[in-house]
Protein backbone atom coordinates (compact mmCIF):
# COMPACT_ATOMS: atom_id res chain seq x y z
CA UNK A 1 0.00 0.00 0.00
CA UNK A 2 0.84 3.44 -0.74
CA UNK A 3 2.52 5.41 2.28
CA UNK A 4 1.09 8.70 1.01
CA UNK A 5 -2.76 6.92 1.36
CA UNK A 6 -4.94 8.19 3.98
CA UNK A 7 -6.61 4.87 6.25
CA UNK A 8 -10.00 5.93 7.02
CA UNK A 9 -11.93 3.99 10.14
CA UNK A 10 -14.82 2.18 9.43
CA UNK A 11 -17.13 4.20 10.54
CA UNK A 12 -15.77 7.40 8.62
CA UNK A 13 -15.74 5.21 5.38
CA UNK A 14 -19.14 4.45 6.18
CA UNK A 15 -20.90 7.70 7.06
CA UNK A 16 -19.22 8.79 3.38
CA UNK A 17 -20.60 5.70 1.90
CA UNK A 18 -24.19 6.80 3.76
CA UNK A 19 -24.17 10.00 1.55
CA UNK A 20 -22.87 8.33 -1.89
CA UNK A 21 -25.73 5.55 -1.47
CA UNK A 22 -29.51 5.38 -1.67
CA UNK A 23 -31.18 7.14 -0.52
CA UNK A 24 -29.11 10.29 -0.52
CA UNK A 25 -27.24 9.72 -3.59
CA UNK A 26 -25.00 12.49 -3.63
CA UNK A 27 -22.38 12.89 -6.46
CA UNK A 28 -19.06 11.88 -6.02
CA UNK A 29 -17.69 15.39 -6.57
CA UNK A 30 -20.21 17.18 -4.10
CA UNK A 31 -18.85 14.15 -1.18
CA UNK A 32 -15.32 14.51 -2.40
CA UNK A 33 -15.48 18.22 -2.02
CA UNK A 34 -17.37 18.82 1.64
CA UNK A 35 -14.93 15.74 2.95
CA UNK A 36 -11.70 16.51 1.23
CA UNK A 37 -11.41 12.83 -0.11
CA UNK A 38 -10.36 12.05 -3.14
CA UNK A 39 -12.57 10.88 -6.00
CA UNK A 40 -10.86 8.40 -6.89
CA UNK A 41 -10.73 6.68 -3.32
CA UNK A 42 -14.78 8.03 -3.21
CA UNK A 43 -15.29 5.43 -6.61
CA UNK A 44 -12.81 2.84 -5.73
CA UNK A 45 -15.30 2.66 -2.26
CA UNK A 46 -18.82 2.20 -4.59
CA UNK A 47 -17.26 -0.20 -6.64
CA UNK A 48 -16.53 -2.54 -3.44
CA UNK A 49 -20.50 -1.93 -2.34
CA UNK A 50 -21.10 -2.55 -6.05
CA UNK A 51 -19.18 -6.32 -5.29
CA UNK A 52 -21.04 -7.15 -2.44
CA UNK A 53 -24.38 -6.54 -4.35
CA UNK A 54 -25.35 -3.15 -2.76
CA UNK A 55 -27.57 -1.18 -4.74
CA UNK A 56 -25.30 1.25 -5.87
CA UNK A 57 -26.20 4.21 -7.90
CA UNK A 58 -23.57 5.12 -11.19
CA UNK A 59 -22.29 7.62 -12.90
CA UNK A 60 -25.25 8.34 -14.48
CA UNK A 61 -27.35 8.04 -11.26
CA UNK A 62 -30.17 5.79 -13.43
CA UNK A 63 -30.00 2.63 -11.93
CA UNK A 64 -29.56 0.56 -14.85
CA UNK A 65 -25.76 -0.55 -13.59
CA UNK A 66 -26.83 -2.31 -10.43
CA UNK A 67 -26.07 -5.99 -9.84
CA UNK A 68 -28.22 -8.44 -10.91
CA UNK A 69 -28.84 -9.51 -6.86
CA UNK A 70 -29.54 -5.49 -6.34
CA UNK A 71 -31.83 -5.59 -9.07
CA UNK A 72 -33.76 -8.55 -8.07
CA UNK A 73 -34.06 -7.50 -4.38
CA UNK A 74 -35.64 -3.97 -5.87
CA UNK A 75 -38.34 -5.98 -7.23
CA UNK A 76 -39.02 -8.13 -4.20
CA UNK A 77 -38.96 -4.97 -2.43
CA UNK A 78 -41.47 -2.97 -4.04
CA UNK A 79 -43.27 -6.04 -5.20
CA UNK A 80 -46.26 -5.65 -2.92
CA UNK A 81 -46.12 -1.73 -2.83
CA UNK A 82 -48.92 0.60 -4.29
CA UNK A 83 -48.46 3.37 -6.77
CA UNK A 84 -48.06 6.09 -4.72
CA UNK A 85 -45.34 4.26 -2.46
CA UNK A 86 -43.96 2.97 -5.77
CA UNK A 87 -43.04 6.12 -6.88
CA UNK A 88 -41.99 7.29 -3.37
CA UNK A 89 -39.64 4.21 -3.66
CA UNK A 90 -38.17 5.20 -6.78
CA UNK A 91 -37.31 8.80 -5.94
CA UNK A 92 -35.47 7.84 -2.06
CA UNK A 93 -33.45 5.67 -4.95
CA UNK A 94 -32.98 7.58 -7.65
CA UNK A 95 -34.73 5.13 -10.14
CA UNK A 96 -37.88 5.15 -12.29
CA UNK A 97 -40.91 2.91 -12.08
CA UNK A 98 -40.56 2.17 -15.67
CA UNK A 99 -36.85 0.78 -14.57
CA UNK A 100 -38.50 -1.89 -12.23
CA UNK A 101 -41.30 -2.80 -13.81
CA UNK A 102 -38.51 -3.95 -17.10
CA UNK A 103 -36.05 -5.47 -14.48
CA UNK A 104 -39.53 -7.22 -13.07
CA UNK A 105 -39.88 -8.37 -16.59
CA UNK A 106 -36.37 -9.68 -16.63
CA UNK A 107 -36.90 -11.80 -13.70
CA UNK A 108 -40.37 -13.36 -15.13
CA UNK A 109 -38.30 -14.28 -18.76
CA UNK A 110 -35.77 -15.47 -16.62
CA UNK A 111 -37.66 -17.65 -15.09
CA UNK A 112 -39.85 -18.71 -17.85
CA UNK A 113 -36.46 -19.83 -19.47
CA UNK A 114 -35.71 -21.95 -16.45
CA UNK A 115 -39.00 -23.45 -16.42
CA UNK A 116 -38.20 -24.53 -20.53
CA UNK A 117 -34.79 -25.38 -19.04
CA UNK A 118 -35.95 -28.17 -16.49
CA UNK A 119 -38.72 -29.22 -18.99
CA UNK A 120 -35.93 -29.64 -21.51
CA UNK A 121 -33.74 -31.17 -19.38
CA UNK A 122 -36.82 -33.39 -17.88
CA UNK A 123 -37.61 -35.08 -21.28
CA UNK A 124 -34.12 -35.54 -21.49
CA UNK A 125 -33.67 -37.96 -18.92
CA UNK A 126 -36.77 -39.73 -19.70
CA UNK A 127 -35.63 -40.47 -23.07
CA UNK A 128 -32.14 -41.59 -21.32
CA UNK A 129 -34.00 -43.89 -19.31
CA UNK A 130 -35.93 -45.51 -22.30
CA UNK A 131 -32.51 -45.95 -23.95
CA UNK A 132 -31.08 -47.72 -20.79
CA UNK A 133 -34.37 -50.24 -21.19
CA UNK A 134 -33.54 -50.94 -24.53
CA UNK A 135 -30.16 -51.49 -23.97
CA UNK A 136 -31.00 -53.77 -20.84
CA UNK A 137 -33.10 -55.83 -22.89
CA UNK A 138 -30.99 -56.06 -25.69
CA UNK A 139 -27.92 -57.21 -23.23
CA UNK A 140 -30.56 -59.63 -22.00
CA UNK A 141 -31.78 -61.05 -24.96
CA UNK A 142 -28.29 -61.56 -26.22
CA UNK A 143 -26.92 -63.48 -22.80
CA UNK A 144 -29.53 -65.45 -23.30
CA UNK A 145 -28.44 -66.43 -26.71
CA UNK A 146 -25.12 -66.84 -25.25
CA UNK A 147 -25.66 -69.42 -22.75
CA UNK A 148 -28.29 -71.21 -25.25
CA UNK A 149 -24.92 -71.65 -27.59
CA UNK A 150 -22.48 -72.28 -24.48
CA UNK A 151 -25.03 -75.28 -23.62
CA UNK A 152 -24.90 -76.99 -27.12
CA UNK A 153 -21.27 -76.35 -27.27
CA UNK A 154 -20.73 -78.40 -23.79
CA UNK A 155 -23.20 -80.63 -25.22
CA UNK A 156 -21.56 -81.64 -28.46
CA UNK A 157 -18.42 -81.92 -26.29
CA UNK A 158 -19.82 -84.19 -24.20
CA UNK A 159 -21.46 -86.35 -27.40
CA UNK A 160 -17.78 -86.17 -28.70
CA UNK A 161 -16.45 -87.14 -25.80
CA UNK A 162 -18.89 -90.48 -25.26
CA UNK A 163 -18.71 -91.54 -29.18
CA UNK A 164 -15.29 -90.58 -29.99
CA UNK A 165 -16.11 -88.79 -33.04
CA UNK A 166 -17.94 -86.09 -33.86
CA UNK A 167 -21.67 -86.67 -35.68
CA UNK A 168 -20.25 -85.53 -39.11
CA UNK A 169 -17.65 -88.07 -38.86
CA UNK A 170 -20.29 -91.19 -39.27
CA UNK A 171 -19.20 -92.33 -43.04
CA UNK A 172 -15.85 -92.57 -42.29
Amino acid sequence: MDAHMPRYSNERKAAVLNKLLPPHNRTVVSVSAEEGISAVTLYSWLKQCRQQGMPVPGNRNNGDDWSPEAKLAAVIETAPMSEAELSAYCREKGLYPEQIQRWKAGCLQGAGMQVESDKTAQKQQREARKTIKKLQAEVRRKDRVLAETTSLLVLSKKLEALYGETPDNEDS
